[in-house]
């Protein structure tokens, strides 16, 4: 069995000195860093940095770490987290009838592609229900109107808290959180749509995206906020598309992509790969 590896982040005013401070806390507790990655903002002034390292004295504990990290971090006005590099992040999914995305993450996650545990999947709607349980996941159906969204949104919570999740995925959720619940849930909730926002809003997208001809195909992953389908971009990726392609065909080439982007997000997000940064994210890949 190797040495325990560990992931740091940090967020902090730049200035001078950061880099050596963190990296001799690690060399005088017996840290070997594997993969650092570092950026500084200039025009916010924030620097921020991941290292991935192991230790090689068995004295040296995850809780010695963070107690001793909790002594140096405010002396440089640091924001930060230490965990363990190879813990799967507790992750509940959320999908209404489309299975594109939910399929995938599912096929990632048991083939070991995804460092996730994924306890269960809410869904408004039953149609996904046989594919859920086939990978032998707990299905939570919670129907959403208008007269029963309050009592969902405490259901969905209530399954947050009790299976200790971590992250949230709203894997072609079709429904509007909401501004309290986008709160509660701020910095571990990911959303995909297809890029065509805001130029073709409304029911069926990649039928208005036909009929104006368009030649690029694409989706946004971001986390969720109160402001719908502004929040926090994590990831973007576009397929090309031609005068040839039928309304089946940018519809099929959409979903591929939207998978895709969504798988990428929930990865980096498990593998603390991504830094808020006011209304942007820093993602170190």
């Amino acid at each position: 069995m190797g040495a325990p590896d560990y992931v740091l982040i940090v967020d902090c005013p730049d200035g001078p000195g950061l880099v050596h401070a963190v990296s001799g806390f690690l060399v005088e507790r017996a840290g070997n860093i594997l993969d650092s990655q570092q950026y500084g903002d200039a025009l916010t002034g924030r620097f921020f940095l991941r290292i991935h390292f192991e230790v090689l004295d068995a004295a040296v504990t995850l809780e010695r770490l963070r107690a001793d990290f909790g002594d140096l971090a405010p002396r440089y006005g640091m924001h930060w987290s230490l965990v363990e590099a190879q813990a799967p992040c507790r992750t509940l999914l959320m999908v209404s009838k489309e299975g594109h995305c939910l399929n995938d993450l599912l096929f990632r996650w048991q083939s070991g592609a995804l460092q996730v545990e994924i306890p269960a999947v809410v869904s408004n709607h039953r149609d996904l229900e046989p594919l859920v349980r086939s990978y032998g996941i707990d299905f939570h159906h919670v129907p959403v109107t208008a007269d029963t969204k309050a009592e969902g949104e405490a259901r969905l919570m209530q399954l947050v808290e009790e299976l200790d999740v971590e992250l949230v995925v709203l894997a072609r959720y079709m429904q509007i959180l909401s501004d309290d619940l986008c709160q509660r849930l701020a910095g571990r909730a990911i959303n995909i749509h297809h890029s065509f926002l805001p130029s073709f809003k409304g029911a069926k997208p990649y039928h208005q995206a036909f009929d104006r001809g368009v030649k690029l195909v694409g989706a946004t992953a971001h986390y969720v906020t109160g402001d719908l389908d502004e929040g926090p971009i994590i990831e973007q990726d576009v397929l090309r598309v031609d005068h040839r392609a039928t309304v089946q065909d940018i519809v099929r080439a959409g979903r591929d992509v939207e998978a895709q982007v969504l798988s990428r997000a929930v990865g980096w997000h498990a593998q603390h790969r991504i830094l808020p940064n006011g209304h942007k994210t820093v993602v170190f890949r």
